[in-house]
């Protein structure tokens, strides 16, 4: 379902475009007493503080890369033992192969 105005996100990547700003990357840059910090960058060299969630929104909407710092994935992330990296790599492969036409139709 498509909303009648844009939402904020889909708002401040049309209002990039229009002044022709280009979003080159956003980092998540800090992690402090469970807050998470997070700047965007722009083409120009500007870089703007946001919120991660919001900064994330905006580089999927944008296709635009998103990098955390060492220390942030040192803190916060998750160790991804080998033999789950092999089962998640052997879905890939199976969602690469499947269509939706694999699941067939109902008739209820």
């Amino acid at each position: 379902m498509a909303p009648a105005r844009p939402l904020t996100h889909d708002l401040f990547k049309d209002v990039l475009e229009a002044v022709g700003q280009e979003l080159t990357e956003v980092r998540i840059t800090d992690l402090r007493e469970g807050v998470f910090y997070a700047e965007l960058v722009f083409a120009s060299g500007v870089e703007v503080s946001a919120r991660p969630s919001d900064a994330i929104a905006l580089a999927l909407r944008t296709g635009t890369p998103i990098y955390g710092s060492d220390t942030v994935l040192d803190d916060a992330g998750i160790a991804i033992p080998d033999e789950q990296e092999d089962e998640v790599e052997k879905f890939r492969e199976f969602l690469d192969q499947i269509s939706p036409e694999d699941f067939g139709t109902s008739s209820q």
